[in-house]
């Protein structure tokens, strides 16, 4: 190397170089590691050369391009609606507020409180079943502990997407909020890094926040491990503890926590969510659809859009997705159908009962999911027998069916069914072949619905009064204990009860009820209008939407009951009025009768706005005897 160092002048790759040979970038060629041109770069360079700066040469050759001349460019590396960049529903609408919580209005409320006050617990536990937004809950909280905005800097559930730590916060990456998944990291080691870290301060926001979900699944060491942190943490950190299975949290822990149960969301809430999520995919499904999907959810939001999710790519877009295509996704029976099969057990029609079931089972339907309808019909009829067709919670139709089921079935029986009904639904679960398990369940609830209870048929025995419907003994008694009471029950004589003919349309009507025919009890209120009627013949005018077979199935019912042919009419015109109809008739002028009353028309007018809700007959007075006077009689 010479004294005059070229170097001093430029860099030593440029020394062979002359001045103005500088290899520029090709314009049609991407940058070496794939990169396009940067927007300016030719003004820069041409910037560049025509200043006093020496440009930098390189001795780097071009990379040619390996594209063919006159070939296409490649576009876009993927399509759009080639669904690897598509994001499942649970996910793409997971809440970023908690005005977007649906159904846990009671937590929200108390945390506004309790955050508007500063009353802010330093742990909370949030227990509820999968899906209902435990963990979604858990990072909406970390947010609002450490909520910071333009106009906001302090802790507030007023979430916004401007917050300076919400995207990592949501995306868990967060370097001041900790989540750890218990059910990997059961052991103390975990719990050790808490305790050790817990001590420093938070580096960027308000609040440290350790995240636990499925916290049930710490060992015990890792539990006592955390007592004391728990008890007496830092001002500086927050806990938030998730978890499916609040019983196997130590009692210690829980005491030291801020409990949030969230609820179960109500199958019509989510039926509301599921729509408007629907509606913004732009897809259309059936409302009937949608509940089956809130019913099979089980109060569930993600395991609702999971399943919307599944239900859409059944139809192509513009097309609506049909109720029957989402019940032969899910395995589900049609709930009208399985109504149908409950009254037909009910009333003790064990050859339509197995026909029902043997139609369902053709068509898909689940054993198991069959038993647990049946089991959730003799609940919602038990439940309406108290309390109305409203805590049904079922369309209303299907609620009038129930309730006027339960309406004609002893308490007694509808419980000693529903503890069938929990047997088979186990036989049905363990059998080999579960539809047999459910035709066995289906010839023992047929048989043994009607049957009297321990205490009417011993009260019978007692009293030497005949065996109510049902008790009579219907085969040889088998082997066993029990015998002296079968021959008792085979000696003594069993009165058929004698059914008269009915002498009017009502009397039809009530024996319909008390033969526990609801469905079809409902079908002639609703859609009968008498004509004309005799003991043996009836004629009426049927109304729209009426089943086809209406008229045959009365005639053959009133033949079983009464032992005579009826022949049914359903070609009159100028019927009267339905039974519904009546009773709506009468309701009418019963109230506008009340609203005329002069004493109820001054109560009004003293207190404006005031609405008459519903109007019930009392009973009347009893009037009790007149005691003589004792001292009355003496003189």
């Amino acid at each position: 190397m010479s004294d005059a160092d070229p170097s001093l002048e430029g860099p030593p790759w440029e020394e062979d170089a002359p001045d103005g040979d500088a290899v520029e970038r090709d314009p049609d060629t991407d940058d070496m590691f794939g990169a396009p041109e940067p927007a300016g770069l030719r003004e820069i360079e041409a910037e560049v050369t025509n200043s006093s700066v020496k440009p930098v040469k390189t001795n780097v050759k071009p990379v040619k391009s390996t594209k063919g001349e006159g070939e296409p460019d490649a576009g876009p590396p993927a399509h759009a609606d080639d669904g690897s960049a598509y994001t499942v529903l649970a996910r793409k609408y997971r809440p970023h507020t908690f005005e977007d919580l649906i159904g846990q209005e009671a937590m929200v409320r108390t945390l506004t409180n309790a955050f508007a006050t500063g009353r802010i617990a330093h742990a909370f536990m949030l227990t509820g079943v999968r899906g209902v937004g435990k963990t979604t809950t858990a990072r909406l909280l970390a947010r609002a502990l450490n909520n910071e905005t333009d106009s906001i800097d302090r802790p507030s559930l007023a979430l916004t997407d401007q917050g300076r730590h919400d995207a990592s916060i949501m995306a868990g990456q967060h370097m001041d909020v900790v989540e750890m998944d218990a059910a990997s990291h059961t052991g103390i080691d975990g719990i050790r890094d808490i305790i050790e870290s817990v001590r420093y301060a938070p580096v960027e926001a308000r609040y440290k926040v350790y995240v636990l979900d499925e916290v049930h699944m710490l060992s015990n060491q890792a539990f006592n491990a955390l007592l004391k942190t728990l008890e007496e943490p830092p001002p500086h950190a927050k806990f938030i503890f998730a978890t499916t299975e609040i019983r196997k949290v130590p009692v210690t822990i829980l005491s030291r926590c801020q409990r949030f149960d969230l609820r179960r969301v109500e199958p019509e809430i989510l039926v509301e969510h599921l729509a408007r999520i629907a509606d913004r995919e732009g897809m259309k499904i059936e409302q009937d659809a949608l509940a089956l999907i809130a019913r099979a959810a089980e109060g569930s939001v993600r395991d609702g859009l999971s399943l919307l999710d599944q239900a859409l790519v059944q139809g192509d877009r513009g097309e609506t997705v049909r109720t029957e295509v989402v019940r032969d996704m899910l395995g589900l029976a049609d709930r009208s159908q399985t109504i149908a099969l409950f009254e037909s057990i009910m009333a003790g029609r064990t050859p339509e009962a197995l026909e029902l079931f043997r139609t369902l089972y053709g068509y898909g339907a689940d054993p198991v999911q069959i038993t647990n309808d049946l089991l959730e019909h003799c609940h919602a009829a038990s439940v309406a027998k108290m309390l109305g067709p409203q805590a049904t919670r079922l369309p209303n139709d299907q609620a009038q069916k129930l309730t006027a089921l339960g309406a004609v079935i002893s308490a007694g029986t509808l419980a000693r069914v529903w503890q069938m009904l929990l047997r088979a639904l186990d036989e049905v679960r363990r059998a080999p072949n579960p539809a047999d398990a459910v035709e066995m369940a289906i010839v023992r609830l047929a048989y043994a619905a009607d049957l009297p209870g321990p205490e009417e048929a011993l009260k019978a025995l007692r009293d030497g009064e005949p065996m109510p419907a049902g008790g009579a003994p219907r085969g040889p008694s088998g082997g066993g204990g029990g015998g002296a009471l079968s021959a008792q029950l085979a000696a003594r004589p069993v009165v058929a009860p004698s059914l008269p003919d009915p002498q009017t349309f009502e009397a039809v009507v009530a024996l319909i009820g008390e033969k526990r025919e609801v469905g079809l009890q409902m079908d002639v209120q609703r859609y009968v209008r008498p004509v004309a009627f005799k003991p043996g013949a009836i004629t009426y005018e049927s109304l729209d939407g009426a089943p086809i077979d209406l008229a045959r199935k009365l005639a053959s019912r009133l033949k079983d009951w009464t032992g005579r042919t009826w022949l049914i009419a359903a070609n009159g015109q100028g019927g009267g009025e339905t039974m519904i109809e009546t009773d709506r008739r009468k309701r009418t002028e019963e109230r506008a009768e009340v609203e005329a009353d002069p004493f109820v028309m001054a109560v009004m007018q003293a207190f404006p706005g005031a609405v008459i809700g519903e109007i019930k007959t009392l009973a009347p007075v009893v009037e009790l005897p007149v005691i003589p006077d004792e001292a009355g009689d003496e003189e």
